[in-house]
């Protein structure tokens, strides 16, 4: 059964699909798509690891978000629409998207905004823990590979990722809502959600690079998970690749894969954002 929109609900969901409309409009007028798609690999490891990949964030979400909420099958479109708005609007768009849609649903989640910070919150937790162990792992490939990725900087943000973990953990009383059960359970699934995408981010560039020493892989991985720690950035593969290149050169065959990657990643989040927030509006009119 559904709760009786309130004026601010209305006006929320209506914006956000507004302006998701024509950012999806903008970033498909910048995308040459038959050039894009003709230096896609055809190896089917390379789809099963890029599909898998894109969709275990919302998955994961669902998961989270069945335990809690009972959450229906539908709920999976409003998780990769939340997907889609943080990556192409802004961070936290889909957020407050996902919050608008569970509000309307009275009788699946009565008060959801606790619910959604503390995923969010635990989500940038397990993050940053799993970037650490990555740069440990990483660390003696760095220094003999790009020794400019190598040294201060690295250090100040893994500084920083501790102290802001630490943060959280120190005022964990006053800053979580949920029970400490359900707490250890949406971390859980964000650990194995992150060591599942790193795992198909290996997967991917080995499809199509076979010849990738194990040394880079670690390396891209490791700067995967640093880039998506950046808060309020949208397009996050897209500046992964920029970093990546810049990084490891243009010359390379890693260089034009991981922009191919990216701006595969970017296509379908216009697709799948074009087609919910259609569909969204369109029954939104005949309601």
């Amino acid at each position: 059964m559904l709760r009786e929109r309130q004026p601010w609900q209305k006006f929320l969901s209506l914006g956000l699909s507004l302006a998701l409309l024509a950012a999806l409009g903008s970033k498909l007028a910048s995308i040459g798509v038959t050039d894009l798609l003709r230096g896609v690999p055809a190896s089917p490891m390379f789809w099963i690891g890029f599909s898998a990949y894109y969709l275990a964030l919302p998955a994961s979400e669902w998961v989270i978000f069945r335990r809690l909420w009972n959450i229906p099958t539908a709920g999976f479109a409003a998780l990769l629409r939340k997907l889609v708005s943080n990556e192409i609007l802004f961070g936290y768009s889909g957020e407050a998207y996902f919050y608008g849609w569970a509000r309307r649903r009275a009788t699946m989640a009565a008060a959801p905004f606790g619910a959604i910070k503390d995923v969010s919150i635990l989500s940038a937790v397990a993050g940053n823990l799993m970037t650490l162990a990555m740069l440990a792992l990483a660390w003696p490939a760095i220094g003999r590979m790009a020794p400019e990725f190598h040294g201060r900087t690295v250090a100040l943000s893994a500084a920083l990722m501790i102290g802001m973990s630490l943060a959280l953990l120190a005022f964990r009383h006053r800053i979580f809502s949920l029970p400490r059960a359900e707490l250890r359970m949406i971390f859980g699934v964000h650990i194995g959600r992150l060591l599942l995408t790193t795992l198909l981010s290996g997967l991917m560039w080995h499809s199509a690079l076979p010849m990738v020493s194990m040394g880079w892989l670690l390396i891209l991985a490791t700067l995967q998970l640093l880039v998506t720690r950046l808060p309020f950035v949208p397009n996050k593969d897209l500046v992964f690749a920029s970093v990546a290149i810049f990084l490891i050169g243009h010359d390379g065959a890693l260089g034009p894969l991981i922009a191919m990657i990216a701006g595969l990643t970017l296509l379908v989040h216009l697709a799948i954002g074009a087609v919910l927030t259609l569909t969204e509006l369109a029954t939104a009119h005949r309601a």
